[in-house]
């Protein structure tokens, strides 16, 4: 029986698109991939996540990674909040799984950056019942000690947990302690699965009411 579902933040309670924002400036694919390739894709990101770099020493890493357009890198990470956007379903999914008698936890890569200068989605969080961001714990996943943090700190049953990421590799190491996993594309599809998994929701009866 499930009695927790474990959301992560990006591109699942909260719309992080690093591709359409890099978009949003005008670069063509080519581009989008150069950029990405010296910042959002390289260990320093990880390294920002987790605290150990702060963001302007992240930004010269990027720099760093590709001189060249340096430019570039600056002008779309000196605005990543606009990264970041509500997903206007995150607060009734989860008041709604909260009413159902389900514990809701959040456990992300989110980054600090992010944290600090997006707070308005993230207005979801004062709904759920806690959770860990990654760049407070010096640690992220897929690392296998966070999901035993968040076990431990709030004394999780695993087989009783279900845990939905939009990143397959990150439902490894929650499967590995026996969680439940769903691997999120959109809300209607996790819903579906949650069902399956006999998870009780108002959204899932009005969805079946739908002609």
């Amino acid at each position: 029986m499930i009695t927790t579902v474990i959301f992560d933040i990006g591109n699942v309670l909260a719309d992080f698109t690093w591709r359409e924002h890099f978009a949003g400036f005008g670069y063509d694919e080519e581009m989008i991939e150069r950029i990405a390739r010296a910042t959002v894709y390289t260990p320093a990101w990880n390294e920002y996540d987790k605290g150990v770099l702060s963001f302007e020493q992240i930004m010269q890493r990027f720099v760093e990674a590709d001189p060249a357009i340096e430019a570039d890198i600056r002008r779309v990470m000196d605005h990543v909040k606009t990264m970041v956007r509500r997903n206007d379903y995150a607060i009734p999914w989860i008041r709604d799984l909260k009413n159902n008698g389900y514990r809701v936890l959040y456990l992300s890569n989110f980054s600090q950056k992010a944290e600090t200068e997006c707070a308005y989605a993230l207005d979801f969080i004062p709904y759920t019942d806690g959770g860990i961001l990654s760049y407070r714990e010096q640690v992220i996943k897929p690392m296998p000690q966070i999901y035993e943090r968040l076990i431990r700190r709030y004394g999780l049953v695993p087989e009783e947990c279900v845990f939905l990421d939009d990143t397959e590799a990150n439902l490894t190491g929650a499967q590995k302690l026996g969680i439940h996993t769903i691997l999120f594309r959109d809300q209607a599809q996790a819903v579906e699965e949650l069902r399956a998994l006999g998870v009780r929701t108002k959204i899932q009866e009005e969805k079946k009411k739908t002609p």
